[in-house]
This record gives structure tokens, sequence and C-alpha cells, in this order.
């Protein structure tokens, strides 16, 4: 199972980006835990200054803007 984090204030975009993983998740029928983390300070931590940001097994791999569907399945895929 992938864990994957979507960090961000809550706003609209990262409830999409956090949508986007589940639904692209269940598509390919990948297991995944997915976590908001709304904590500037952990945020800050990954390095991320802009959201929403992507990290799957504590790696950072999007920030700034929704993800494409295809991006998610790369990374979940891979």
């Amino acid at each position: 199972m992938k864990t994957i984090k979507v960090l961000g204030s809550g706003c609209k975009k990262c409830a999409t980006t956090a949508d986007l993983i589940a639904s692209k998740a269940a598509e390919l029928g990948i297991e995944v835990a997915i976590e908001k983390v709304t904590d500037m300070g952990a945020i800050m931590g990954y390095g991320v200054m802009s959201t929403p940001g992507v990290v799957i097994n504590e790696t950072v791999v999007h920030s700034g803007s929704v993800p494409s569907a295809q991006n998610i399945s790369d990374w979940i895929s891979a």
C-alpha cells in the first residue's frame, strides 16, 4: 500500500487533488492511504512553498497545482 499525503490548507484545489488520487487509485485497483496535511510547519518541512503538494512514501512528487490524471496514474502505478 502506498502512503500519499496531500499538503495544503484544505482549499478546494487540495480537496480536488485528494479526490482525484482516490478515484484514480480505485480505478486502477491500487490500495492507497491518503492523509491530508494542513499544518503549515509540516508542509514547510517538505520544502513545499505552494500548495497543493503531493507526497508519496515521503517523497514530494508535485506541488503548486492540481495534478493531471495521467501524472497521478504514473505515480501510483510506479
